[in-house]
């Protein structure tokens, strides 16, 4: 078994205890609540577990939880099955596939990104370094080839460099902003000796103010295929499925983007392919950055 984090047991329970109001588990709300969220006694009588213990784990302190107690607190809790896989984490009951994610792409998905030359492909590890992409990807994103491999990654340059931000409209950047904290939190629980994962969040929370606030709200979501919508400085706005496979032994994601034929992303993305990383224009940037 792992070693129990029980301080971050502790402050995952107590957010999760605020999220809550009576009326979402089936109880009364009734008078003088000074604090949002439920009360300890109540996850308690949820959980069917005497106040004390529960108090106990708030404080980080007591014995390790077992299993029981561990589905008993996620089903009080409400939980999402993400929710549920990263208290087990914190709690030890779920020993991490290895010390640290895998950095080799297996061949057959570097094939698959030389075949897939329609539209922009990459793979990313479990804290969203960049380990390969292909051409498309790079005449969307920027030349990757160019930036050294300690930044090639995600979500250091989203939160880091300005022009990250815009390149997302307000609300796919808020989306990704608020998903990609909650899976590298996920990914935290999942290697918890590896330094590379602690010490991206440690930067990201000196750098970053807004990373900070969202890592303080203890969220939990593994990454899922979604749709973004991304600022191009040569073909415009490009309205873009983003498939996330996963790859389980490596806990690899392959990110497809794609657009539906016909569209004016499909056109914009037939053009992209054409121009390639070449900027169009005189206003091209000199340093190439992942965006």
């Amino acid at each position: 078994m792992e070693k129990v984090d029980r301080g971050e047991l502790a402050a995952f329970l107590r957010h999760r205890r605020a999220r809550l109001q009576p009326v979402d588990v089936g109880l009364e709300a009734g008078y003088r609540r000074r604090t949002p969220g439920l009360r300890r006694q109540e996850v308690a009588q949820l959980a069917g577990m005497s106040v004390e213990y529960y108090i106990r784990l708030e404080q980080g302190r007591g014995p390790r939880p077992s299993r029981q107690i561990l589905g008993a607190l996620g089903r009080a809790l409400r939980l999402s099955d993400d929710e549920r896989a990263y208290l087990h984490h914190l709690a030890g009951e779920s020993t991490p596939r290895s010390s640290a994610p895998s950095r080799q792409v297996r061949p057959g998905v570097l094939h698959l990104l030389d075949r897939y030359d329609s539209a922009p492909a990459l793979v990313c590890d479990a804290k969203y370094d960049v380990l390969a992409w292909n051409p498309m990807a790079a005449a969307l994103l920027g030349d990757l080839s160019a930036v050294v491999p300690a930044d090639r990654n995600v979500i250091w340059r989203f939160f880091t460099r300005p022009g990250a931000r815009q390149r997302h409209d307000p609300t796919s950047a808020e989306q990704f902003a608020r998903e990609s904290v909650a899976d590298l939190r996920a990914a935290a629980a999942r290697y918890p000796h590896d330094a590379g994962i602690r010490d991206l969040v440690r930067r990201l929370l000196a750098a970053s103010d807004d990373f900070a606030r969202l890592w303080n709200d203890h969220e939990v979501r593994v990454r899922r295929s979604t749709h973004k919508r991304l600022n191009h400085p040569d073909v415009g706005w490009l309205d873009l499925d983003c498939d996330a496979l996963h790859d389980p032994e490596r806990d690899q994601w392959v990110i497809l983007y794609s657009a539906a034929p016909g569209t004016p992303t499909h056109r914009a993305l037939q053009l992209l392919k054409v121009i390639g990383t070449q900027r169009l224009g005189a206003s091209a940037e000199p340093p190439p950055q992942l965006r």
